[in-house]
């Protein structure tokens, strides 16, 4: 494998997380415009983008391929537990 094929096989593994990450936020904010409207959206999609980005490494290590739907269902989990960690307040005490 080149190095060509090799960048190819990165873009296509982190694909996913960067695509959840660039799109779920913005949907989150004109969902809940007052809930979320003091948080930006580069804090939303960094949280979304590192925490798939370990999902989708986890799933490779765990299931031995990248691309199983066990994976993808695990990112779509983590991806809505990463937007409501990082954007809704938790009460304190």
């Amino acid at each position: 494998m080149g190095p060509l094929d090799a960048l190819w096989h990165l873009l296509n593994l982190f694909g996913p997380p960067l695509g959840l990450a660039l799109i779920a936020p913005g949907l989150a904010k004109l969902l809940w415009r007052r809930e979320l409207a003091k948080v930006p959206w580069q804090a939303l999609a960094g949280w979304v983008a590192g925490v798939c980005a370990a999902v989708q490494l986890g799933g490779l290590l765990l299931l031995g391929r990248d691309g199983r739907m066990a994976t993808y269902a695990a990112l779509v989990l983590a991806c809505t537990g990463a937007l409501g960690w990082r954007g809704f307040p938790r009460p304190a005490g």
